[in-house]
């Protein structure tokens, strides 16, 4: 059975959809789109792409919805700071995020709402909190009261006590840091002279707040309630709460049964960030020799609760096993001359993929097709531990090659284990990738 470590209960548990049957409903939150993505943000949105492609080869039919935020104060101020329209900006964006999501192997929806497109239904949502009392106008904006929501930031674990008894209001999108703004946070910015984006709604000019622009998207696409909600460890601060606060006091029901939320990503032990000028994209790594199926498992092969550290040396040893993988993959089951003629014939990479096939010698070749998918099972049904799967995957088809070369291994033995590696990979994305 698949366990997921849910950050709600601080523990492992069984995953199971709130229906019953096998349709899961997924939110992942998604970019914003005022700069593009880098390689710590692509850590999390692979890691949601590794769980999705789990779940589907688990037999579940995932409806998953990630987003584009593209109507926030960042948005709007790097469009001034360029002196372009915002859907320059964004769009400009968004097709680097298709084109890299595609490279990195990432299955996208057929379709990414943005926030621009569900500003609507932001506002009937803001009228409900409002007639229900969780909300209220102030100088033309709109302001979430906390303290008439039970239970506000249990996701967290906030302690209330530290709430402040004098009214304290937060009236930007979002705030730098892993900070508690403790006060009243906002849901919608009333029209003012000189705003770059303003809609007309049914509660007045103006623009929905970042705050409620996932709960209009979410309620839109996906409805009240949903079974997993994901994102990076910094969405633990504000912003996930926010979202549980809004969609609870809503509907009066549990939003999600599972949060999930992917560790950092830093360079050479320090955190990425333009001041440091350390910022890395795709194309920053990828190149001279470095494929986007070296990447993609570089960012995937840390257990994704872990905190990873982008070095070359680390790079270098994810490499090494994924050429192993790769090459004894290609001496097994064959895959296309290109790509098994770079890594085939390193001695390394041979070497690699035989260690600790030691044990093994005993057991059936039966029962080491078997544990293929068996093992690699067990360990991703462990929390999505793709590191170690793999690296079970990587031992036992090391003592396959070895029987292979021995004679034991035929035409029916290669096309049981090409099957169980097609089956990984639809997991992994890195076996066959080219």
């Amino acid at each position: 059975m698949l366990k997921l470590y849910n950050t709600m209960s601080r523990s492992q548990e069984i995953f199971q959809p709130r229906s019953g049957g096998r349709e899961v409903k997924m939110f992942t939150c998604g970019p914003s789109i005022y700069r593009r993505p880098h390689i710590g943000n692509y850590r999390t949105f692979l890691y949601e792409d590794v769980l999705v492609r789990y779940l589907e080869d688990l037999g579940y039919d995932v409806n998953r919805v990630i987003n584009f935020t593209d109507v926030e104060d960042k948005v709007l101020r790097e469009a001034e700071e360029q002196g372009k329209d915002i859907d320059v900006v964004t769009q400009s964006v968004a097709r680097h995020f298709h084109e890299e999501s595609a490279v990195l192997g990432i299955k996208l929806p057929p379709t990414i709402p943005s926030s621009s497109t569900s500003v609507d239904e932001a506002a009937e949502i803001i009228r409900i909190l409002v007639d229900k009392r969780h909300a209220y106008w102030h100088e033309g904006d709109v302001f979430f009261d906390p303290l008439t929501f039970d239970g506000f930031g249990k996701l967290f674990r906030l302690d209330m006590v530290r709430w402040p008894k004098k009214k304290v209001r937060f009236r930007r999108d979002t705030y730098n840091g892993n900070r508690w703004n403790l006060g009243d946070f906002i849901l919608w910015h009333g029209h003012r002279n000189g705003d770059l984006a303003v809609w007309d709604t049914e509660i007045g000019k103006g623009r929905p707040s970042w705050n409620v622009q996932d709960p209009a998207m979410i309620l839109k696409h996906l409805g009240e309630q949903v079974d997993i909600n994901c994102g990076g460890i910094d969405n633990i601060y504000r912003h996930h709460d926010y979202n549980i606060a809004i969609m609870e006091a809503l509907s009066g029901k549990e939003y999600a049964r599972f949060y999930l939320h992917g560790a950092h990503l830093i360079v050479d032990g320090k955190t990425m960030s333009k001041s440091r000028g350390n910022i890395l994209y795709p194309e920053d790594v990828t190149g001279g020799g470095v494929g986007a199926h070296h990447l993609r498992y570089f960012l995937t092969s840390t257990y994704y609760r872990k905190r990873l550290n982008f070095t070359e040396q680390n790079l270098s040893r994810t490499m090494h096993e994924l050429h192993a993988l790769r090459a004894d993959a290609a001496r097994l089951v064959g895959k296309p001359e290109s790509a098994a003629a770079v890594e085939g014939g390193r001695d390394d990479t041979r070497q690699a993929g035989r260690r600790g096939t030691r044990g093994l010698a005993g057991l059936e070749t039966e029962e080491l097709i078997d544990r293929l998918t068996a093992d690699f099972e067990e360990r991703m049904n462990d929390d999505l531990r793709l590191g170690e799967a793999a690296e079970r995957v990587r031992v036992l088809i090391g003592e396959l090659v070895r029987r292979k070369g021995r004679g034991q291994i035929g035409p029916e033995e290669t096309r049981r284990i090409e099957q169980a590696l097609r089956r990984i990979d639809s997991v992994m994305g890195v076996i066959f990738a080219e």
